[in-house]
Protein backbone atom coordinates (compact mmCIF):
# COMPACT_ATOMS: atom_id res chain seq x y z
CA UNK A 1 0.00 0.00 0.00
CA UNK A 2 0.98 3.30 -0.82
CA UNK A 3 0.22 6.78 -0.07
CA UNK A 4 -0.30 9.49 -2.59
CA UNK A 5 2.60 10.87 -2.04
CA UNK A 6 4.39 7.49 -3.77
CA UNK A 7 5.94 6.36 -0.38
CA UNK A 8 4.51 3.81 2.00
CA UNK A 9 2.95 4.44 5.15
CA UNK A 10 5.45 4.65 8.36
CA UNK A 11 3.72 0.84 9.20
CA UNK A 12 4.91 -0.90 6.24
CA UNK A 13 8.06 -2.85 6.73
CA UNK A 14 11.09 -0.99 4.65
CA UNK A 15 12.16 -3.43 1.00
CA UNK A 16 15.63 -2.78 2.56
CA UNK A 17 17.18 -2.32 5.92
CA UNK A 18 19.14 -4.16 8.98
CA UNK A 19 17.54 -7.28 10.45
CA UNK A 20 16.32 -5.10 13.58
CA UNK A 21 14.97 -2.89 11.58
CA UNK A 22 12.94 -5.50 9.52
CA UNK A 23 11.32 -6.96 12.29
CA UNK A 24 10.54 -4.00 14.30
CA UNK A 25 8.80 -2.76 11.00
CA UNK A 26 6.58 -5.77 10.49
CA UNK A 27 5.66 -5.84 14.16
CA UNK A 28 4.67 -2.09 13.92
CA UNK A 29 2.89 -2.88 10.82
CA UNK A 30 0.96 -5.92 13.02
CA UNK A 31 0.39 -3.23 15.94
CA UNK A 32 -0.90 -0.66 13.42
CA UNK A 33 -3.61 -3.42 11.92
CA UNK A 34 -4.70 -5.03 14.75
CA UNK A 35 -5.24 -1.45 16.24
CA UNK A 36 -7.22 -0.11 13.05
CA UNK A 37 -9.05 -3.31 13.40
CA UNK A 38 -10.16 -2.38 16.60
CA UNK A 39 -10.72 1.49 16.31
CA UNK A 40 -13.36 3.97 16.50
CA UNK A 41 -16.02 1.16 18.09
CA UNK A 42 -18.36 1.92 21.26
CA UNK A 43 -18.79 -0.60 23.81
CA UNK A 44 -21.09 -3.03 22.22
CA UNK A 45 -18.85 -3.63 19.17
CA UNK A 46 -15.47 -3.65 21.65
CA UNK A 47 -17.61 -6.75 23.10
CA UNK A 48 -19.49 -8.21 20.55
CA UNK A 49 -18.25 -12.40 20.09
CA UNK A 50 -18.35 -14.45 17.48
CA UNK A 51 -20.16 -17.92 17.85
CA UNK A 52 -19.25 -19.78 21.22
CA UNK A 53 -15.79 -18.18 21.75
CA UNK A 54 -15.36 -15.62 24.85
CA UNK A 55 -12.71 -13.39 22.29
CA UNK A 56 -13.93 -10.11 22.38
CA UNK A 57 -12.26 -6.80 20.48
CA UNK A 58 -11.93 -5.48 24.10
CA UNK A 59 -10.69 -8.55 25.66
CA UNK A 60 -7.94 -8.02 22.71
CA UNK A 61 -7.19 -4.68 23.70
CA UNK A 62 -6.52 -5.38 27.32
CA UNK A 63 -4.57 -9.09 26.31
CA UNK A 64 -2.36 -7.14 23.76
CA UNK A 65 -1.69 -4.09 26.21
CA UNK A 66 -0.61 -6.41 28.76
CA UNK A 67 1.25 -8.51 26.68
CA UNK A 68 3.49 -5.42 25.28
CA UNK A 69 3.98 -4.06 29.22
CA UNK A 70 5.13 -7.68 29.81
CA UNK A 71 7.33 -8.32 27.01
CA UNK A 72 8.94 -4.81 26.61
CA UNK A 73 9.68 -4.38 30.68
CA UNK A 74 9.96 -8.07 32.59
CA UNK A 75 10.83 -10.10 29.68
CA UNK A 76 12.98 -7.51 28.18
CA UNK A 77 15.07 -5.68 31.23
CA UNK A 78 13.70 -7.71 33.88
CA UNK A 79 11.24 -4.29 35.87
CA UNK A 80 8.46 -5.56 37.59
CA UNK A 81 5.45 -5.95 35.76
CA UNK A 82 3.31 -2.53 35.87
CA UNK A 83 0.94 -2.45 39.02
CA UNK A 84 -1.98 -2.60 37.05
CA UNK A 85 -1.64 -6.05 35.75
CA UNK A 86 -0.77 -7.60 39.09
CA UNK A 87 -4.41 -8.76 40.13
CA UNK A 88 -4.60 -10.34 36.92
CA UNK A 89 -1.69 -12.17 37.50
CA UNK A 90 -2.51 -12.92 40.80
CA UNK A 91 -6.16 -14.14 39.69
CA UNK A 92 -4.56 -16.70 37.16
CA UNK A 93 -7.17 -15.51 34.57
CA UNK A 94 -6.11 -14.91 30.95
CA UNK A 95 -5.61 -10.78 30.32
CA UNK A 96 -8.70 -10.52 27.82
CA UNK A 97 -11.03 -10.30 30.84
CA UNK A 98 -11.63 -7.17 31.75
CA UNK A 99 -13.10 -5.20 34.10
CA UNK A 100 -17.04 -4.20 32.42
CA UNK A 101 -16.54 -1.62 33.49
CA UNK A 102 -14.09 -0.04 31.48
CA UNK A 103 -14.94 2.30 28.68
CA UNK A 104 -14.47 2.45 25.08
CA UNK A 105 -11.49 5.22 25.80
CA UNK A 106 -10.04 3.63 28.39
CA UNK A 107 -9.24 0.44 26.57
CA UNK A 108 -7.73 2.46 23.92
CA UNK A 109 -5.73 4.39 26.05
CA UNK A 110 -4.69 1.64 27.60
CA UNK A 111 -3.78 -0.20 24.86
CA UNK A 112 -1.94 2.78 22.86
CA UNK A 113 -0.16 3.61 26.06
CA UNK A 114 1.55 0.16 26.64
CA UNK A 115 2.59 0.30 22.53
CA UNK A 116 3.66 3.56 23.04
CA UNK A 117 6.16 2.42 25.91
CA UNK A 118 6.87 -0.81 24.45
CA UNK A 119 8.38 1.32 21.29
CA UNK A 120 10.40 3.68 23.49
CA UNK A 121 11.84 0.16 25.50
CA UNK A 122 12.64 -1.26 22.67
CA UNK A 123 14.19 1.56 20.71
CA UNK A 124 16.38 2.29 23.95
CA UNK A 125 17.50 -1.61 24.16
CA UNK A 126 18.38 -1.36 20.08
CA UNK A 127 20.08 2.16 20.84
CA UNK A 128 22.38 0.02 23.12
CA UNK A 129 22.73 -3.27 21.47
CA UNK A 130 21.77 -5.92 18.28
CA UNK A 131 19.22 -8.18 18.36
CA UNK A 132 22.02 -10.49 19.50
CA UNK A 133 21.58 -8.91 23.12
CA UNK A 134 20.39 -11.59 26.29
CA UNK A 135 17.18 -10.68 27.60
CA UNK A 136 15.89 -11.64 31.13
CA UNK A 137 13.21 -13.86 29.07
CA UNK A 138 14.00 -17.12 28.97
CA UNK A 139 13.76 -20.82 30.63
CA UNK A 140 15.37 -21.94 33.87
CA UNK A 141 18.50 -23.72 33.94
CA UNK A 142 18.45 -23.76 29.86
CA UNK A 143 19.04 -20.01 28.97
CA UNK A 144 18.15 -16.32 28.48
CA UNK A 145 16.42 -15.27 25.03
CA UNK A 146 17.52 -13.10 22.91
CA UNK A 147 15.91 -9.44 21.36
CA UNK A 148 15.58 -10.95 17.97
CA UNK A 149 13.60 -14.26 20.07
CA UNK A 150 11.83 -11.81 22.20
CA UNK A 151 10.48 -9.51 18.88
CA UNK A 152 9.60 -12.65 16.98
CA UNK A 153 7.10 -13.94 20.10
CA UNK A 154 6.14 -10.81 20.52
CA UNK A 155 5.30 -10.42 16.42
CA UNK A 156 4.08 -14.02 16.65
CA UNK A 157 1.29 -13.18 19.26
CA UNK A 158 -0.19 -10.31 17.17
CA UNK A 159 0.01 -12.14 14.09
CA UNK A 160 -2.79 -14.59 15.96
CA UNK A 161 -4.35 -11.89 17.50
CA UNK A 162 -4.81 -10.02 14.67
CA UNK A 163 -6.26 -12.69 12.36
CA UNK A 164 -9.09 -12.83 15.52
CA UNK A 165 -9.62 -9.16 15.27
CA UNK A 166 -9.85 -9.11 11.50
CA UNK A 167 -12.75 -11.90 11.89
CA UNK A 168 -14.38 -10.25 15.19
CA UNK A 169 -14.64 -6.60 13.40
CA UNK A 170 -15.93 -8.09 10.19
CA UNK A 171 -18.95 -9.36 12.21
CA UNK A 172 -19.39 -5.99 13.64
CA UNK A 173 -19.88 -3.62 10.83
CA UNK A 174 -18.25 -5.36 7.85
CA UNK A 175 -14.77 -3.76 8.23
CA UNK A 176 -11.97 -5.92 6.34
CA UNK A 177 -8.56 -5.63 5.13
CA UNK A 178 -4.88 -6.47 5.69
CA UNK A 179 -3.61 -2.84 5.89
CA UNK A 180 -5.88 0.84 7.37
CA UNK A 181 -7.25 2.86 5.27
CA UNK A 182 -4.99 5.48 3.53
CA UNK A 183 -4.28 8.78 5.29
CA UNK A 184 -4.57 6.57 8.60
CA UNK A 185 -2.26 7.14 11.12
CA UNK A 186 -1.61 5.25 14.66
CA UNK A 187 -1.93 7.19 17.80
CA UNK A 188 1.17 6.25 18.80
CA UNK A 189 3.14 8.15 15.97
Amino acid sequence: MTNTHGSPPDWEPPLTGTDAEQVVAALDRQRSTFRWKAEGLDADGLTQRIGASSLTLAGLLNHLAFVEDLYSGHELSGTDVDARWHSLQQEGGWTAHFSPDATPEELYALYDGAVARSRERIAAALVQGDLEQPTHMGIPDVGQANLRRLLLDLLEEYGRHTGHADLLREAVDGRVGEDPDEGWVPPWY
